[in-house]
């Protein structure tokens, strides 16, 4: 099969080359993919180049890197759980996305219907997941105030939109005027830069972006109010001030998706082909380009996600 696969003789760290094709387990499916989706956490590193860009410089030659996949199951899993062959389906992995095939666990997808697009159910996974997981964590949240950091992003913009659908008001942070734009239609009560503006007594922070920002935000919370930190887009240090966090009970609790996705993708599915999900898709080319993908994500130059269509 062809896959993007890790050479570090290459100026981009990576190359359209032959690899083996994967050998699904007894619970695993085999699938044609279609459309993968870029995430920063796959991405990150320094910028000093494509390899460190794409987090891969410790990776060994021939690794095939991607967490999220969209695709065709071409052989069922030997099991007999999950879709049979020809369903379309949305996956993740920690590795192996960016690849013509694909094996998948059963417990790691959803079936997609005829009306979604595959390149659009490719976003879901990891930041669709994450940011209802996140969400979830901060309880009963209708008519409550919630703060979503990096609003303009992947995640950030499955947030504004699933805690709108839940009833909070939600307040979607951005870094600049333009970043904010189209974030009120996804459901955001009010867009703001930075945290202009946002008054104290939030229920609970959706936070991708760290540093000092974060510190600001935990200073925002109402008693029994949460952080929930899900990335670190900044780059930057967080220093709280003596005794910030000594006081009336609030937490910063740090995030991780986790696995199993199946049940929560589902979900993501459903609302998208009912109309209710926007998966923000603002970059898609083809595969063969994912230097100039990664380039644009990491220039800010994309709102929302990047898919690539695979050839």
């Amino acid at each position: 099969m062809l896959a993007l696969v890790v050479d570090h003789d290459v100026p981009a760290g990576l190359r359209l080359g032959e690899t083996t094709d994967p050998s699904p387990a007894s619970g695993e499916v085999l699938v044609e993919v279609r459309a993968i989706s870029l995430n920063h956490g796959e991405l990150r590193g320094a910028v000093l180049n494509h390899a460190e860009l794409l987090g891969i410089a410790d990776r060994p030659a021939g690794y095939v890197p991607g967490w999220d996949a969209a695709g065709v199951v071409r052989t069922p899993a030997a099991d007999g759980s999950g879709p049979p062959e020809g369903s379309r389906v949305v996956t993740f992995g920690q590795s192996g996305a960016w690849a013509q095939l694909r094996a998948v666990p059963v417990a790691e997808l959803a079936v997609v219907p005829e009306e979604v697009d595959l390149g659009a159910a490719s976003a879901l996974p990891v930041a669709g997941v994450t940011a209802l997981r996140a969400l979830r964590r901060l309880g009963f949240v209708t008519g409550t105030r919630v703060l979503v950091t990096g609003a303009s992003g992947g995640v950030g913009r499955f947030a504004v939109q699933l805690g709108a659908a839940a009833g909070a008001h939600v307040i979607a942070s951005v870094g600049s005027p333009e970043h904010g734009e189209g974030l009120a239609e996804l459901g955001a009560a009010d867009v703001v830069v930075g945290l202009d503006g946002v008054e104290p007594g939030l229920h609970g922070v959706l936070d991708n972006v760290g540093g000092p920002q974060l510190a600001r935000a935990f200073a925002l919370l109402a008693l029994g109010g949460s952080v929930q930190s899900i990335g670190a887009t900044s780059g930057e240090p967080t220093v709280f001030e003596p005794y910030a966090t000594v006081g009336e009970q609030r937490s910063l609790q740090s995030f991780l998706m986790g696995t199993e996705l199946a049940g929560d993708l589902a979900v993501l599915v459903g609302m998208l082909a009912a109309g209710r999900l926007d998966p923000q898709i603002g970059l898609r080319m083809n595969w063969s380009d994912v230097a100039g993908a990664v380039e644009a994500l990491f220039a800010r130059q994309v709102a929302g996600k990047a898919v690539l269509d695979v050839s």
